[in-house]
């Protein structure tokens, strides 16, 4: 037995079926290229569901890790650490936030702030206890724990795991009519994607966002932007929020805030929302620690000064015309922004699976979502020699039959 199929084995032996991955075994990674174990090499383009924009292994982020692993790795919150303090300033001056709740899943990120909001709305805005409801929209997809899978319309995300955490109204997305018809007086918050992600890269129309932060704004509602995939450039701007020229109360980001190096997410906010969190009634064992502090401190440093949020933007743009321009009976549309792309195939192609094993043949690693579409996400640091070439590879498979 070669060794892919012995640690195929030993996955399917103990582990858990949660997940089904293309047939590749990896076992390096080095910019936008990753190595099987037989060190055939490939494009990734799906960057960890864009966990690593930086690229694989960036050396700058791997130094600081190195580094501050050797002199301290984990204190917990119970005392200070001295990465914190610069972490937070940091943050908050690229982001022009002013508060910083540091966690360390994007799913945790997600429930810290409806931990948050729920709070606000009792202490601030003064809504009657236990009475609380947060709109979200259909398609979204926030994570994996059990409150948020609550408001999933996602069936195969729900099925018997109920009872279900109440207290969500779900609306339309890009619907801003639906939205405004939704909101009461309970309502403490508003969460979306600024782009659908794992829906199909789903892009709400043009003033959409827009007319939420006006709503928002009118009835004393909270906005909340998940930006755990489409911030820190994976749209050609450090955040999404931007092409809207609008600012969230709370924003959530993570994956790429490591660079792919280690789970750290954050809450980012204004003083008013995040100011009713007292000592004690929220927090992590890991989050904020020193090692996720270093590395995230890093990870953003060589985001803004290697230029990698404006290659996202001209690379993204040159990725989506090349393969907009592939003219084959299969594509039913090509959508994007920055280097966050979907491929949609006709039904009739028969689904977007066979295109991803095919692309794998070829040297190019792509991850289908709801049945028919291909989601394109290179790190940010693809050049365009590379892009010409996988989009080669795109119109090769896409002309097949």
């Amino acid at each position: 037995m070669s060794l892919h199929h012995d640690l195929l084995a030993k996955e399917a032996r103990y582990g858990a079926s949660n997940y089904k991955p293309l047939d590749v075994m990896l076992s390096r990674g080095e910019g936008v290229w990753v190595w099987d174990l037989d060190g055939r090499r490939y494009l990734d383009c799906l960057a960890a569901y864009s966990a690593v924009n930086q690229g694989h292994c960036h050396p700058r982020i791997l130094a600081a890790l190195t580094e501050q692993a050797a002199r301290l790795t984990l204190t917990s919150r119970a005392f200070h650490n001295d990465q914190l303090g610069p972490f937070y300033e940091e943050l908050c001056t690229l982001t022009r936030s002013t508060r910083v709740l540091p966690m360390n899943s994007g799913a945790e990120a997600v429930e810290s702030a409806l931990k948050v909001a729920r709070k606000w709305a009792y202490q601030v805005k003064g809504i009657p206890p236990g009475q609380a409801e947060i709109i979200v929209c259909d398609g979204n997809f926030h994570g994996r724990t059990l409150s948020v899978i609550s408001f999933s319309t996602d069936e195969a995300s729900r099925h018997e795991f109920g009872p279900f955490t109440p207290g969500f109204r779900i609306v339309p997305y890009g619907d801003a009519d639906a939205l405004a018809a939704a909101i009461t007086s309970n309502t403490a918050a508003f969460l979306a994607e600024p782009i659908q992600g794992e829906a199909g890269v789903i892009i709400p129309p043009p003033g959409y966002l827009a007319r939420a932060r006006a709503l928002c704004t009118e009835h004393d509602v909270l906005l909340i932007l998940d930006e755990i995939q489409t911030g820190l450039g994976r749209t050609g701007t450090l955040l999404a929020e931007e092409h809207d020229g609008i600012e969230a109360d709370l924003t959530l980001i993570g994956k790429a805030l490591s660079g792919g190096f280690y789970p750290v997410s954050a809450v980012l906010s204004h003083e008013a929302a995040m100011g009713v969190l007292k000592p004690g009634e929220h927090g992590s064992t890991f989050g904020g620690n020193p090692l996720a502090c270093a590395v995230s401190r890093m990870a953003l440093r060589v985001l803004v000064e290697e230029g990698m949020i404006g290659n996202s933007a001209a690379m993204g743009r040159r990725l989506q015309d090349g393969l907009a321009a592939i003219q084959t009976g299969q594509v039913r549309e090509v959508r994007g922004r920055g280097l966050m792309i979907a491929v949609e195939l006709d039904p009739a192609a028969g689904g977007a699976r066979r295109y991803c094993e095919r692309l794998r043949e070829l040297g190019v690693l792509c991850k289908e979502t709801h049945t028919h579409t291909i989601r394109v996400a290179p790190p940010l640091v693809i050049d365009a020699g590379t892009v010409d070439w996988a989009v080669d590879q795109f119109a090769t498979v896409l002309g097949e039959r």
